[in-house]
């Protein structure tokens, strides 16, 4: 059974946090989906890890495409990706359910803590996801490194 890891986002932008997110990810041999829920910011986000540093080259797809299933990354709005992850990162509010993270080697929701919509939806997450018996964890980077703050 996985664990759902919040990342509270205030210092660092979205996607330099995913990037490392993903890179760990990669190293740990996981295939992971991103999932959002606007297709613009998918593919704003798909731009900016083609444009990251050559030394963290992160290999990656738009889903719909006829190679999803090879994709160690795939970016898309669907519950079921189409590369078989280990791990889905939740961006934007995309919703994640407690029979997901049960079945997953982790779970990772990244959200905005400038945002206040962001930061109650976060919050709910928490609060059902606990409820359902997952495992979860709240790193903040409010120091200037992550943190974990709380664990459930």
């Amino acid at each position: 059974m996985g664990a759902v890891y919040f990342y509270h986002l205030t210092r660092r932008p979205l996607d330099e946090t995913l990037s490392v997110l993903l890179g760990k990810s990669l190293q740990a041999g996981w295939r992971v989906a991103v999932r959002g829920r606007e297709p613009d910011r998918l593919a704003w986000l798909d731009e900016k890890l083609w444009l990251g540093a050559e030394d963290g080259f992160l290999p990656h797809g738009l889903a719909g495409g006829p190679y999803d299933a090879l994709q160690p990354v795939l970016l898309g709005n669907e519950r079921t990706a189409g590369n078989s992850p280990h791990c889905v990162m939740s961006i934007d509010g995309a919703e994640i359910a407690a029979d997901e993270v049960q079945a997953l080697e982790r779970t990772c929701i990244l959200f905005d803590g400038g945002d206040d919509a962001a930061v109650q939806h976060a919050r709910r997450q928490w609060r059902e996801l606990t409820k359902a018996g997952c495992s979860a964890k709240y790193w903040s980077e409010e120091s200037g490194r992550w943190e974990m703050k709380a664990e459930a």
